[in-house]
């Protein structure tokens, strides 16, 4: 097992870039398998669910290389080997069930089980086999195991109406329409970045998308054959852990290859606690934050509102903020399992069912915590550990790596002293 251990107390100096965005570049790795030709992806983080989705598809019979000196990645599925996504990996990521979408259009078919992640409270995906289903796919699940076919050959255009703007189900039936014979809507979708970015990706590829970012998504189906290249998006979610990071510990960072239009809720809360945030240039924010922050109040909803992937890093900075924080979690139920680990540290925090209450503390005491199997939450504790009086120990850390390339060296970078030990 990896820990990270952190000397709390200096302010974070300097400047650092943001990555390829996680959301988006696993669906678009997905999506590879629609065509058989080459597709290039720009900007790849080099995160541990790329690796396992590259797993994914090399056992699907795909080739994928990676460039680390360019952060590219070459993704090309000339044919499939097998229908069947592997039960080990797939429980390593649960963005691993967005290759049954592709898989259903590139070969009529596909075999899994339930997928993993983190823990963070189910996550079913009822939602996505029921808009297979819609389409014209037949379901049959047994001990846990699920298989998916469809008996016409390919899957039908349909009217999907979903019960909730699930990212995941937004993005699988979107890359099953592409394959589709005839026009699918999706209503009440998600209306992330990720999803614009990866209508991009299929634009490029030919498909005929549009009203990414309303309410209703029209796909018109048709045969998706040549390769393409493209860039990801800046990574919100990590941007605004640095963010975080700079509310936590105090300092001043400029921050390169962000896109501010993707984090206005999410901005606008920070600013409320205290912390300045000025745009120097397109995608560049410089951010400082200086004496104790004010405490304010956090409701997680779908985009555009605020990030539930940023509800427990801003709970690391509420436990030291002046007065009492109300975070309410709508989105997952087991989102405050980190709380736990922040009274470790001398934080007064109450938890009922979705709702926390934080009231401040002047400072967090350094002590042995652990990240509990929850990237965002492992984040946080490294959060709380910057401004924390003395040495923190966070035990369990290889959750960070699912989602942030080399987090210490980057904490490291501006002048944090964090070491990791695997």
């Amino acid at each position: 097992m990896s820990r990270m251990v952190i000397e709390g107390g200096n302010p974070l100096q300097g400047e650092i870039s943001i990555n390829g965005a996680k959301n988006a570049i696993l669906p678009i790795m997905a999506a590879s398998v629609l065509t058989g030709s080459e597709c290039h992806i720009y900007r790849s983080p080099d995160i541990s669910d790329v690796r396992v989705m590259g797993k994914i598809l090399q056992q699907l019979g795909g080739r994928v290389c990676q460039a680390s000196d360019e952060n590219r990645i070459t993704i090309q599925v000339e044919s499939l080997a097998t229908d069947r996504i592997d039960a080990d990996l797939m429980r390593q990521m649960r963005s691993s069930v967005l290759l049954t979408g592709p898989l259903l259009v590139r070969g009529g078919s596909a075999q899994m089980t339930y997928p993993g992640g983190c823990a963070i409270g189910p996550r079913p995906v009822d939602m996505h086999l029921a808009g297979f289903e819609q389409m014209g796919a037949r379901v049959d699940e047994q001990g846990g195991n699920i298989r998916i076919t469809v008996p016409d050959g390919r899957l039908r255009g349909s009217d999907i109406h979903l019960e909730y703007p699930s990212v995941g189900a937004t993005e699988n039936i979107m890359m099953a329409a592409c394959g589709a014979r005839g026009t699918t809507r999706i209503y009440n979708p998600a209306r992330e970045p990720e999803i614009d970015s990866l209508a991009d990706f299929l634009r490029k590829l030919g498909a005929n998308i549009s009203g990414t970012g309303s309410s209703v998504i029209t796909i018109e189906g048709a045969k998706l054959q040549g390769g393409t290249c493209y860039e990801l998006i800046p990574d919100r979610i990590e941007a605004g852990t640095y963010i975080l990071a700079v509310a936590a510990a105090g300092g001043q960072v400029r921050i390169n290859q962000v896109c501010p239009e993707h984090l206005q809720a999410f901005l606008a809360k920070v600013r409320q606690m205290g912390v300045r945030i000025n745009q120097a240039g397109e995608g560049v924010l410089e951010i400082t934050s200086e004496g104790r922050l004010r405490a304010v109040d956090v409701l997680t909803l779908p985009y555009p509102g605020y990030p539930t992937d940023l509800q427990n890093q801003f709970m690391a900075v509420a436990c030291t903020a002046c007065g009492t924080s109300v975070i309410t979690e709508t989105v997952f139920e087991n989102r405050f399992k980190v709380a736990d680990e922040f009274r470790r540290m001398g934080a007064r925090i109450r938890t009922e069912g979705r709702i926390a209450v934080v009231k401040g503390v002047k400072r967090l005491r350094g002590t042995t915590v652990r990240a509990n199997q929850d990237l965002r939450g492992a984040a946080s504790l490294v959060l709380a550990a910057l401004g924390a009086e003395g040495q923190t120990n966070v035990q369990d850390i290889e959750p960070v790596d699912r989602g942030y390339t080399n987090l210490a060296g980057q904490l490291r970078k501006l002048g944090a002293d964090v070491v990791r030990y695997d």
